[in-house]
């Protein structure tokens, strides 16, 4: 097998400040991944995977998009064809992918944890696959492992309000050494619009709660009873994703109506749904708060576009896309009216649509109140936008309407065990951009002032936003 040098230790460092800044300051940080979709499961039971493709491209929209792309059939990607063949068919797609992230990010995760600098194709395939699944035998490769292999001190994973916490316990009472938290996500609370998906949730949110929810007002204490057992099982974080922001006026006795056409399935209208969502949106804000949480919004994501493959395959399959709903007025309105009543904790919110990055981030800024540094975050570039264009652009945006010094740095947001290399990507983009810069003249040729400035950005920033104890 030919040895390519391609993810050099040079890999996009394009000066030599860069380089310096990259080597001496960013490479040996650790990883603090305060957003993701990992299993606690599997990291509990410090899962040992059988083969690669089950640990890389199971589950993982982002390839299967691509497959797709490439002409592959639907059975070597969520279908029943062997792990053998939909490992082979990943390979003979990745030639295709040449300036799409995933040719970077598949052969640095090749690279970073299995040792392997040969260009994954057709020819490699097997030989690569094989490789892969000895090393996946060896107890160094579990998931413990494999996140120790990668420095992390910190997992925040992402979990329904109904959630027991069954393995975050587990890993807590064993005192595990890298801190595995959970995040409070409760989308399934304001999706009203979802008709009997909603309605069952209600039962199952119900049912943890031990009593019945026949008001806005019990709602909102069920939700309050989940909110406390997380906080007690050491969640700090919530998350939110939604199409847009909602900030309607409302009255308790509309929201009282409302939930009760949902709750029996009935028709609700647009605006019914909006003033829901501000509803709930807000008292759950207002509880983050209260506890000192770090609140996220993810918004602008149109969710299972294609209706013939969601009812094949299912929600959640790849085929969600980039929203274009108008944001600014009710993101005005719902962190105003939080800012007013004193009820605006730390908050990061993040956009899909690029069309929204300077708005986002001049919106956001608009709340900082001088109690916390970087209180009001522009957040990482996101799903469709965690690329080099997309980092890029959130770097500065995010320079041009805030303080870049002040930024919690970026996460996996994913799903694979494999995708921490994503924090050593944007590192080595945020070093490019900042040697770029430095070369020229417009900043300052000061290596520690600088410097200081990349390792507050890749780890240090984020563990004192968060707060939030990590094992050193």
């Amino acid at each position: 097998m030919t040895k390519t040098a391609f993810i050099t230790p040079n890999f996009m460092l394009h000066n030599e400040v860069a380089r310096t800044l990259y080597h001496e300051y960013a490479q040996s940080q650790p990883i603090f991944d305060y957003h993701n979709h990992l299993s606690p499961k599997d990291i509990a039971e410090d899962r040992q995977f059988e083969n690669i493709t089950q640990l890389w491209i199971e589950g993982d929209h982002y390839k299967w998009r691509a497959m797709r792309a490439n002409g592959i059939d639907e059975k070597y990607i969520s279908g029943d064809a062997s792990d053998y063949e939909k490992f082979l068919k990943w390979a003979a797609t990745i030639p295709y992918t040449l300036r799409n992230p995933l040719y970077h990010w598949t052969h640095l995760e090749l690279k970073n944890y299995f040792g392997i600098d040969d260009l994954l194709n057709e020819e490699t395939a097997d030989a690569i696959y094989q490789q892969c699944n000895a090393l996946l035998k060896k107890p160094e490769f579990s998931v413990r492992n494999l996140l120790r292999k990668m420095n992390v001190k910190m997992v925040g994973t992402t979990d329904d309000p109904t959630d027991d916490l069954q393995y975050h316990k587990q890993l807590r009472e064993e005192n595990f050494d890298i801190a595995v938290l959970p995040s409070f996500r409760p989308d399934k609370a304001t999706e009203i619009e979802k008709g009997s998906a909603f309605a069952q949730w209600i039962q199952k949110l119900e049912k943890t709660a031990g009593f019945e929810i026949l008001s806005f007002e019990k709602l909102i204490q069920a939700l309050q009873l989940r909110h406390d057992y997380f906080h007690e099982n050491g969640c700090r974080i919530s998350d939110h994703g939604h199409a847009t922001f909602y900030g309607e006026n409302y009255t308790n006795e509309e929201i009282d109506s409302i939930l009760q056409k949902g709750i029996k399935v009935e028709n609700i209208t647009e605006i019914e749904i909006n003033k829901y969502k501000s509803a709930v949106l807000y008292e759950l804000a207002k509880m983050n708060h209260k506890r000192g949480w770090v609140q996220q919004f993810h918004i602008g994501a149109i969710r299972n576009n294609n209706a013939r493959m969601m009812e094949l395959l299912g929600p959640d399959q790849g085929f969600d896309s980039l929203g274009d709903l108008n944001s600014a007025n009710a993101m005005s309105a719902f962190f105003g009216k939080l800012s007013a009543s004193d009820s605006l904790t730390k908050t990061i919110v993040y956009n899909l649509n690029p069309k929204d990055s300077e708005m986002f981030a001049a919106m956001a800024a608009n709340f900082n109140d001088g109690s916390v540094p970087g209180k009001m975050q522009y957040g990482a570039a996101w799903w469709f936008l965690d690329q080099k264009d997309g980092m890029e652009k959130q770097l500065n945006v995010l320079s041009n309407f805030g303080l870049l010094s002040r930024f919690v740095g970026m996460l996996t947001d994913s799903r694979s065990f494999l995708s921490f290399p994503r924090h050593e990507y944007f590192r080595r983009i945020l070093c490019n951009t900042l040697g770029d810069e430095v070369e020229k003249g417009e900043l300052p040729n000061d290596m520690q002032l600088i410097g200081n400035l990349v390792k507050s950005i890749c780890y240090d920033n984020a563990k004192n936003y968060f707060n939030i104890p990590v094992k050193e």
